[in-house]
């Protein structure tokens, strides 16, 4: 019978692979849909529906375990916080098809859930006629506070079907051709002397006439900027208040319920992987904490060499650890989890260049990609009469997104990794256990609770936040017969390879037992003869 689940399983991840390899390019949000369908007809999958954006996409969630699926420690993998991002949402659902057609032993201890896209209204602007980088959902928000909605968007106007820059040429202007590369344009350096020759702005026009470009977008709340953590008040995209929206809402509805999750892997531009977050005292010792804790920095570090040990491609230029508002610090500060965030690809170093997109363009023009650039061009502007204005730059997408054909051997890296974080949960095991006869019928029964792990039990967020379950201890026998030690105890954390001891004195014969764990732990049992 094994052989012929494993045999199933082996035929299902070849045309899942096949699949994936046949594409030339990221899968529309229907190719998208067909794949997480297929994934959830396993029989250790679970398709969800959380709910619709305003656009009225669904918000998957995809739960990969066997067994009691909720009373595993488990890992949430997360994809598409950013709309532009939609490598994330490639590399989320890869990890999901792999699961099952790959790595089916990792199920017996640890349970996923995979939220592939939480983007999807932005995501679908990848494959629109006009593209660029969005990342609000469809909601209709009147971002510039003027008592109109969307009335001021992009406007493609060289009609090459992207939205890219605009230079206006001007003695006032504070930007110039970076000294890196020509096609590039940097903020002069006033202090140095340079002068500014260009004003620089989103390909738009001025439609409300207020003197400003593209600062009401016909899109709506990015999910990535309106959680609780630093939510960044009156900001556009933010929305009023946090978490207002359909698909964050159910989102943290659903993750609340959880209480077996013990860490987090974002796929987003913040970047806690390549290199850990550094401590703050001072940050960290305040109400509101605003600096991961010392403890947990620790182990930042630790999984970090991890992932460096697993990635072969070594990041440059990732200074991102975080924006107001994201997900990545949500899961950490107010949901008290290990919180790890990976943009999974980027540009490498290139020749001493140190301006980002300088760099970029020299790597590309190294491997022959020829289509990452619009150059400039000039166009004809009725916001700008008599001024020479141009119209270019790099492409939207590429600088976030690998070609297509390098995703599988970047999707294969990560799982490995992801394996690897999962193998290292929380494992509580009895040792050093004891059963000394007293005399008159007594029995002492001690032992220690170990945790055969290098990550602790539980965060230092975890234990100060006070959210986390605690370890509860249930000794299995009637309150008549124990004579010393509580039936039931909790433990508030067990450090990484530690102990806590117990013991108990019981009255009469037979056997006892004893179960403990938390969900984000798991659970234990134990049974001794008096």
């Amino acid at each position: 019978m094994k052989k012929i689940v494993l045999g199933c399983l082996m035929a299902v991840g070849m045309a899942w692979s096949g699949a994936a390899s046949a594409q030339s390019d990221y899968p529309t949000l229907s190719q998208l849909n067909q794949r997480l369908q297929r994934i959830g007809s396993n029989a250790s999958a679970e398709l969800k529906s959380l709910t619709k954006t305003q656009g009225g996409k669904d918000i998957w969630v995809l739960k990969v375990g066997t067994g009691d699926k909720d009373q595993k420690p488990a890992i949430a993998v997360v994809g598409g916080v950013e709309g532009f991002h939609v490598l994330s949402v490639e590399l989320a659902t890869r990890f999901a098809e792999d699961l099952i057609s790959k790595h089916a032993s990792a199920l017996e201890n640890t349970t996923f859930y995979i939220f592939p896209n939480m983007s999807p209204d932005a995501y679908e602007q990848y494959h629109a006629s006009l593209k660029y980088e969005r990342r609000g959902n469809a909601a209709s928000v009147d971002h510039d506070r003027d008592g109109k909605a969307g009335e001021n968007g992009y406007t493609d106007l060289n009609g090459d079907g992207y939205i890219t820059w605009m230079r206006v040429e001007d003695p006032m202007g504070d930007y110039m051709l970076s000294k890196e590369d020509d096609r590039v344009l940097v903020k002069a350096d006033k202090s140095k002397g340079e002068a500014g020759k260009y004003f620089v702005y989103k390909e738009s026009k001025d439609d409300d006439q207020d003197g400003k470009f593209a600062e009401d977008l016909q899109e709506g709340i990015a999910f990535n900027k309106s959680l609780t953590y630093k939510f960044p008040v009156f900001q556009p995209l933010a929305g009023d208040i946090p978490v207002s929206q359909p698909e964050s809402r159910a989102m943290l509805d659903y993750l609340f319920d959880q209480w077996n999750i013990f860490a987090f892997v974002t796929f987003s531009p913040a970047n806690n992987l390549s290199s850990p977050l550094k401590y703050n005292a001072g940050e960290a010792r305040k109400r509101v904490v605003t600096s991961i804790l010392e403890k947990d920095q620790a182990i930042n570090a630790m999984v970090s060499g991890i992932y460096n040990e697993t990635v072969s491609q070594k990041a440059y230029q990732q200074t991102n650890q975080g924006t107001d508002g994201d997900f990545f610090q949500w899961a950490y500060f107010h949901f008290a989890r290990l919180s790890y965030s990976t943009p999974a690809y980027w540009t490498p170093e290139y020749k001493g260049k140190s301006n980002p997109e300088a760099t970029y363009l020299a790597w590309a023009d190294s491997l022959g990609w020829k289509d990452v650039f619009i150059p400039w061009k000039e166009i004809s502007h009725p916001d700008f009469p008599g001024k020479n204005v141009e119209v270019g730059g790099i492409k939207p997408f590429v600088m976030h997104n690998p070609p297509f054909e390098k995703v599988e051997k970047i999707a294969e890296e990560h799982t490995d990794f992801i394996l690897k974080l999962a193998e290292m949960q929380p494992k509580l095991q009895v040792q050093n256990l004891k059963i000394e006869s007293l005399g008159n019928g007594l029995t002492r029964v001690s032992l220690d609770l170990f945790n055969n792990s290098p990550l602790p039990t539980h965060s230092e967020m975890g234990e100060r936040s006070r959210w986390l379950r605690k370890i509860r201890v249930d000794l299995n026998a009637p309150a008549d017969r124990v004579i010393s030690g509580e039936k039931i105890q909790l433990i508030d954390s067990i450090d990484a390879f530690g102990k806590s001891s117990l013991s108990w004195i019981i009255r009469g014969k037979g056997d006892v037992s004893i179960k403990a764990g938390a969900p984000h732990v798991g659970f234990i049992n134990a049974t001794f003869k008096l």
